[in-house]
């Protein structure tokens, strides 16, 4: 079997050259960084679980009529997409105050937001993924005014729904990043949401104690992480109820910290 060509290798996947033209193969990694790969390490299994949870957000937005990338899952690790041209820019849609907003407005991390916010910011590493308007992006041709509409559309329609799929499920989604990319036919494009949903890209607190979700718990050295990502997994039934390594358990995690 002929080895498949590697087309490009990111913070958390790895992208392959995909078994028909205008296709990939999407591999989850281990690997976790933070502060713009400032902090690096390894969450065991979180490949697995941030495909599954990918899978099935994207399968669910896809029925309500939004264009992603996503094909199907082929196991447990990879799934096959659509390629894609990334459009230059991280979108990140804000319910609640936390992280990067909380420090530089100084509003209290929690803080409901008085109405969704949606920020932008240049893809690139090297210069920290700066936050821009939406006049940087017209002034520097990323995208154009139609698709900036159709972004800001889609990620309007996005939240709404997957404020409600978490609610249902005692989860808040405090908030979130998307990525969208040109689907290309001849000389014609639509823009269509890409990369991946799952615990890495949003912030998910319990509804009913707080505790974090998410790739907060790597960031702010809270430990518990693969637990944090399998209960994400479980409550959206993703994991059978009753499994020992599917249970969440950050008390007994606490206490092995020597905490209360």
């Amino acid at each position: 079997m002929a080895r498949r060509r590697q087309i490009y290798e990111g913070k958390a996947k790895i992208l392959y050259e995909g078994p028909e033209p205008g296709t990939i193969i999407q591999y989850f990694k281990d690997d976790a960084t933070a502060f713009n790969a400032q902090k690096k390490g390894t969450i065991t299994g979180k490949g697995v679980l941030n495909n599954r949870i990918s899978e099935h957000i994207f399968t669910l937005l896809g029925q309500i009529g939004v264009p992603t990338h996503f094909i199907r899952r082929l196991n447990m690790r990879e799934q096959l997409v659509r390629q894609v041209e990334i459009v230059p820019i991280e979108v990140v849609v804000r319910n609640v105050a936390a992280g990067s907003l909380s420090k530089k407005l100084g509003i209290e991390e929690g803080t409901q937001l008085p109405r969704t916010l949606i920020e932008y910011c240049y893809k690139d590493d090297a210069l920290g993924d700066p936050l821009v308007s939406e006049e940087h992006i017209a002034c520097f041709g990323w995208a154009t005014q139609e698709e900036m509409h159709d972004i800001a559309d889609m990620a309007i329609r996005i939240n709404d729904f997957m404020c409600g799929l978490f609610a249902a499920i005692g989860i808040r989604l405090i908030d979130f990043k998307l990525e969208f990319g040109r689907l290309w036919d001849g000389e014609y494009s639509r823009v269509i949401l890409a990369d991946e949903i799952s615990p890495d890209g949003c912030r998910l607190w319990d509804m009913a104690t707080g505790e974090k979700l998410d790739k907060d718990r790597f960031r702010r050295d809270l430990g518990g992480e693969v637990e944090a990502y399998q209960e994400v997994a479980r409550r959206l039934g993703l994991l059978p109820e009753g499994a020992d390594t599917t249970v969440l358990d950050l008390d007994t995690h606490r206490k092995k910290r020597g905490k209360d």
